[in-house]
């Protein structure tokens, strides 16, 4: 076995600490000793037909499936694909393509749209996933590619970042730090399995360091707001969207938090009234900065900085290197804005099977994020706005020429574009901008837009 991969987190911990609860989901538990059992058996299961480099693709909501399938698939060499279950069959049928796994595993809720979109990649219930009972010899490298995270793209077809199991193990030790995680640290996860955020901001740290994970099919603010009071949760993420919901609720003004020892945000331009409504009660509320392409941890304040720092999004991560870069690759003055350029040990490796995408998004070594900030002073970093034309609702990315380029197939249609437009619950919303014409309405533009788009994406 080699002692380094990450599968090895789960049996560190079983060694050391078997009674542990390690997993709560959808009503059960496991102790790290149980998680580590299921690991074993899961590899050894898919060990005869997943071999090292393969890609295993994983439809489906929140679930415990997913966590044992993540280390599992690490102990084997091979690779997760994360499927955003949120997307149209068309988009997943891409993504399928693209990946190209020797497997889809699917969860019951999303049976139906895995069969639809299966095609020729085998196909599997997560229920049903083959359990070996025979000791599996790991061959894995902590270089082994880990994470295939689809982006929305900038062109109109989403980019699948590669990340590494050393990536991941890098992006846990900046999270450690970020957040101070200990093994008595108890976190909520509500945020998707299918985006780095989910599983790399708090759940796979946690695991590393050892403490416990609840995780939640998905978010529902009143279930949310309960777990954080009653379940002895110490820390959660929660994007802008989120907490909006959250704020919202009547039970809010009074809700108390006894273990709680802080909060996470991120995923866009953070509103400064929500940070100061959760920093007022004595609940620090951190930012947190990255993108897909960073593992996603790259900046972020700690709790110590936290009321004193609003609207910042905090330092660099421990083990990251950043550069506010003028379009000649220069350092910018502190004040002066420019585009946040990073290095560091918990980036990507390429774009899955588009080098010429890898090779655009590099200057030197430096992953350039396409987000103009700046630094103060003081060391601290400030967003200031992006190169790149995203439209940011509820958390989740929409570039316009996903949707420009569905559009520019419709015949008759003029010259089209979409845009982002304020909106209040969710922080922005698409908008087409078409010429008139006079064989197309209004409604079938949009009409074109429902079974190539994910609903989120519908202007």
């Amino acid at each position: 076995m080699n002692a380094r991969t990450l599968d090895t987190w789960i049996a560190t911990h079983a060694a050391h600490q078997r009674s542990k609860i390690a997993l709560h989901a959808c009503g059960q538990s496991w102790t790290y000793a149980a998680l580590h059992t299921w690991v074993e058996r899961l590899a050894s299961g898919l060990s005869t037909t997943v071999q090292r480099g393969d890609r295993i693709a994983y439809l489906g909501h929140n679930a415990a499936h997913q966590i044992a399938l993540l280390f599992a698939v690490a102990k084997l060499g091979a690779i997760v694909v994360p499927m955003n279950w949120r997307l149209s069959p068309s988009e997943l049928s891409y993504v399928l393509k693209n990946a190209a796994p020797r497997l889809l595993v699917y969860g019951p809720d999303c049976a139906e749209m895995a069969l639809q979109i299966t095609g020729d990649t085998p196909c599997v219930a997560e229920a049903d996933l083959p359990l070996g009972d025979r000791h599996t010899n790991s061959q894995a490298q902590l270089s082994d590619p880990f994470l295939i995270v689809y982006t929305s793209g900038t062109t109109g077809r989403p980019k699948g970042a590669v990340l590494t199991q050393e990536a991941v193990l890098w992006n846990a030790l900046n999270a450690l730090h970020a957040q101070d995680l200990t093994p008595e640290d108890h976190i909520l996860n509500v945020l998707p399995l299918f985006h780095v955020g989910g599983i790399n901001i708090q759940v796979m740290p946690t695991f590393f360091a050892g403490g416990s994970v609840t995780l939640h099919k998905g978010f529902d603010p009143v279930a949310t707001l309960d777990a954080l009071q009653k379940d002895g949760i110490t820390t959660t993420v929660c994007v802008p969207t989120m907490m909006r919901a959250l704020m919202g609720l009547s039970d809010w003004s009074n809700a108390t938090f006894p273990a709680m020892r802080l909060m996470n945000t991120g995923s866009t331009d953070v509103p400064v009234d929500i940070l100061e409504a959760v920093n007022a009660r004595g609940l620090p509320m951190v930012q947190v900065y990255g993108a897909t392409e960073t593992g996603p941890i790259a900046t972020y304040q700690r709790a110590a900085e936290a009321s004193a720092t609003i609207g910042s999004i905090g330092r660099a991560a421990a083990h990251a290197d950043i550069r506010i870069a003028r379009p000649d690759g220069s350092v910018c003055d502190l004040d002066e804005p420019g585009e946040l350029w990073l290095k560091g040990p918990n980036l990507f490796t390429e774009y899955w099977k588009n080098p010429q995408a890898t090779k655009d998004a590099f200057h030197d070594g430096w992953f350039k994020t396409g987000d103009v900030a700046r630094k103060d002073a003081a060391g601290l970093y400030w967003f200031v706005s992006r190169l790149t034309h995203v439209i940011i609702s509820g958390g989740e990315n929409i570039y316009p020429a996903e949707i420009e380029r569905i559009l520019a197939a419709l015949p008759g249609l003029g010259t089209v574009a979409v845009v982002g437009r304020p909106d209040d619950r969710w922080g922005e919303v698409p908008v087409v901008v078409a010429e008139r014409c006079d064989d197309l309405n209004k409604a079938q533009i949009l009409a074109a837009c429902e079974n190539e788009l994910a609903r989120y994406k519908r202007p």
